[in-house]
């Protein structure tokens, strides 16, 4: 990805002590929600918002730019909005206001609710929770954001809850299982843009890879939900309502076609809006509002997404990020001092992983890694297709499993329960991180 390249001084620059900011992020962040989760507060990991918490973490950045590098102000400042202002970062950005904007208008005009409906009627009353794991995947999928996935169906699974008394945080399991799987495996998703882009490979030779690490994982965790699942009985509402269904079908038919993400979400959001005014007298001014209040959902994401972009830049120019890539690369390469290819593809996952549990977004942190990854596959003789699908898959597997990543705080909001209790029934990325680690020893075995 060219419009990415790290300059060579800054390559060469490396510096644990950048990353002190993180450091201090997450420890305000989960500290905060930690002690106010014992004194028993509702809401404890929201008292103190992740948008918040990272302010003093980018005034920590600053500081060390002065005195480490001895860098004026002006100039750093300078190197923050460039990281905020990244292309990636401001298209994922949008795709957080279209997907919060779909997932408003949608939930409105009931085509949220018809198409829950018919995919869960589809299974057995037992089988509520891998139906639920299907659906999320399905739009995942469709629609390429875990984020609009959550936000659309997180609602309606709080309806079950509510009415069957299932436990809140399995529940919150199967959906950011089902939307970690879609996310991964999406060919219009941001982390599939972002890892095709920065390894130089196509879409669809990245997609045949990571489908043999996705399906296998995804069957076993449909397994286990079966077996830790209850009954509970649920029905289609009316055969009219099904036509909620179209702007889902034209999502994702539109998405397995190729077609722009913008193009796909304003238009998903363009027929509910003429389907809810055709069947439920759904009104103009409702629909505008409703998009204003879709935006308005995202602002904590979107603005959190601006700062990590622009305190990772600062961090990747004090040489911290070049310190924690060059510390993985030797523990890479003493795992298999003889093999340079599962060195190589041990290094990628590695480096992508760690930096997701610092910058709690996957795209970011692919951003971020995807020059020093494609030279590592360089090294091992990895193909672009392969050290794609390694970027784009532990950095899914990091950010489903982070109690401050946007997924977890969205559903935790949602459903009235801790961040914490929804990754602790995040089974997919266990299991996927076992599933890719296994397929890619076995797949570099000489």
């Amino acid at each position: 990805m060219s419009d990415t390249a790290v300059p060579q001084a800054d390559i060469q620059k490396r510096s644990l002590v950048a990353l002190l900011p993180f450091a201090v992020f997450l420890g305000l962040f989960l500290g905060t929600g930690i002690i106010l989760t014992l004194q028993g507060a509702d809401f404890a990991f929201y008292q103190l918002p992740a948008s918040i918490a990272i302010i003093p973490a980018i005034f920590v950045a600053l500081y060390l730019g002065k005195i480490k590098n001895n860098e004026s102000i002006d100039k750093q400042i300078g190197q923050f909005i460039r990281g905020a202002g990244h292309a990636n970062i401001i298209t994922m950005c949008v795709i957080y206001l279209l997907a919060g904007a779909f997932a408003t208008v949608a939930k409105a005009t009931g085509s949220v609710d018809a198409s829950v409906q018919l995919g869960l009627a589809v299974f057995p009353s037992y089988l509520l929770l891998p139906g639920l794991f299907l659906v999320a995947a399905f739009l995942s999928t469709a629609m390429g954001t875990s984020m609009g996935t959550i936000a659309a169906i997180a609602p309606i699974a709080l309806g079950f809850i509510e009415s069957a008394g299932i436990d809140p945080a399995l529940v919150a399991g199967c959906l950011i299982s089902g939307a970690i799987f879609g996310d991964n495996l999406s060919i219009i998703s941001d982390t599939t843009i972002a890892s095709t882009r920065s390894q130089g490979a196509h879409m669809r030779d990245k997609f045949k890879v990571n489908f043999k690490f996705a399906v296998p994982a995804a069957i076993i965790c449909l397994i286990i939900f079966a077996t830790l699942g209850q009954s509970i009985n649920y029905e289609v509402a009316s055969d009219s309502a099904l036509v909620g269904l179209i702007p889902y079908v034209v999502i994702l038919v539109l998405a397995l076609s190729g077609v722009n993400v913008f193009v796909v979400l304003t238009l998903g959001i363009v027929l509910a809006a003429i389907i809810g005014m055709l069947t439920n007298d759904y009104q103009l001014s409702a629909w505008i509002n409703d998009i204003n209040a879709g935006f308005a959902s995202m602002q904590d994401i979107f603005i959190l997404s601006l700062f990590i972009g622009g305190l990772s830049e600062l961090i990747r120019h004090q040489g911290g990020l070049a310190a924690l890539t060059q510390g993985i690369e030797s523990l890479a390469r003493k795992l298999s001092p003889n093999n340079k290819k599962r060195a190589g593809g041990f290094g990628i996952a590695g480096l992508t992983f760690c930096c997701n549990f610092f910058t709690a977004n996957n795209t970011v942190s692919i951003i971020i890694t995807g020059e020093t990854a494609k030279q590592l596959a360089t090294d091992g003789e990895i193909t672009p297709a392969q050290s794609a699908s390694l970027l784009d898959i532990f950095a899914c597997i990091n950010q489903g499993l982070l109690p401050y990543g946007a997924q977890a705080l969205l559903l935790g909001a949602t459903l009235g329960i801790s961040p914490l209790a929804v990754v602790s029934h995040s089974f997919y990325p266990i299991i996927l991180f076992v599933t890719a680690g296994f397929a890619f020893w076995r797949m570099t075995k000489k």
